[in-house]
């Protein structure tokens, strides 16, 4: 389509359709868009609108990449949709197709909800479809087996000081760092004797402050450590956390310890709640916001407390066994 001695359009939907009018309408106007760019009032325009903003650019980068995979698919299905036709009941079916990966079905409401909640803010939309729809619930699971203090030691016993495993475990233990901020950490994140580093895994960086505790140095001391990072591999090649994380948990296998280097962050956080440290403490330490993940730590920690004091008076109870000895000796 060319009106007049303009620019040419090419209208790629099928004659006659609605999808065709509306093209033409917007060539009209020497609005329709070339072929890989958005059209304004689609899902599509609305999510390169929001990957342009201070709310999208503060998300970390793990997080931004896993909202971005998600929204690849979603946008190959319904990228020229009209966002404000979007409803609460299509934002309840995407769940429902994800039903039988409850995580996946989490991460695309976020998603979804992030996208909506900006669009609301700077006026796209009157409502946000994603408000009333709850996100599934969690499956009740142990997750990730912890590390116990015979494993660690087991672990410390095949790799001594010395060793670039030593240096992997001893990272990830004195820290409570997750795999892939461990990975990262270094010389450059000492700061007035501290460490401090934005963590990753949150969907908005947080910073988190911690000292360098003396055995860590000690190991640290031992090395052998990279100059911008501590954890390094065989070769002094630095890792990126996924192949970091099969590292460790091949480390660990040969140790007899199967489990993974996040349990190894869950014996952190239980040694620190069954030494007194409340929420808050471990919030700021473990980089967890919301006081979820502490109380569930501060919770066991109780109970197991609690349980310890009170098996103590039941040695107070007497036993059935010695009345009836009682009793046999009296008569």
């Amino acid at each position: 389509m060319r009106k007049g001695k303009g620019k040419r359009y090419r209208l790629r939907a099928e004659f006659g359709s609605d999808e065709f009018n509306r093209q033409y309408d917007l060539a009209i106007q020497g609005k329709l868009p070339q072929r890989g760019q958005a059209t304004a009032g689609t899902l599509r325009w609305l999510w390169d609108a929001y990957r342009k903003t201070d709310p999208w650019k503060v998300l970390s980068s793990a997080t931004r990449k896993q909202r971005e995979n998600i929204m690849l698919h979603v946008l190959n299905i319904s990228g020229d949709v009209a966002f404000g036709a979007i409803t609460s009941e299509d934002i309840t079916a995407g769940l429902d197709r994800r039903a039988d990966t409850p995580s996946a079905a989490r991460n695309f409401l976020d998603t979804m909800r992030g996208l909506y909640r900006w669009a609301k803010s700077r006026g796209h939309v009157r409502r946000d479809p994603t408000a009333d729809v709850k996100p599934p619930k969690r499956r009740r699971n142990a997750g990730f087996a912890a590390w116990t203090q015979e494993d660690v030691t087991a672990y410390q016993k095949r790799w001594p000081l010395g060793t670039p495993q030593r240096v992997w475990l001893d990272v990830l233990l004195y820290t409570g760092l997750r795999r892939g901020d461990a990975a990262e950490i270094g010389p450059k994140h000492i700061k007035n004797g501290h460490i401090e580093i934005l963590t990753e895994k949150s969907q908005e960086m947080v910073l988190v402050t911690l000292p360098i505790l003396d055995v860590l140095q000690t190991t640290l001391d031992a090395g052998p450590i990279g100059t911008e990072t501590w954890i390094i591999g065989a070769r002094g090649n630095r890792f990126v956390k996924e192949a970091f994380g099969n590292a460790f948990s091949e480390a660990a296998t040969a140790a007899g310890v199967k489990k993974s280097a996040h349990g190894v962050r869950k014996i952190a956080a239980t040694i620190a709640a069954e030494n007194g440290a409340t929420e808050s403490e471990l919030d700021a330490l473990f980089g967890w916001t919301g006081g979820r993940m502490a109380a569930h730590y501060t919770k066991n920690a109780n109970r197991a407390k609690l349980a310890k004091q009170s098996a103590e008076k039941l040695k107070s109870i007497p036993s059935p066994l010695a009345k009836v000895r009682d009793q046999e000796q009296n008569t």
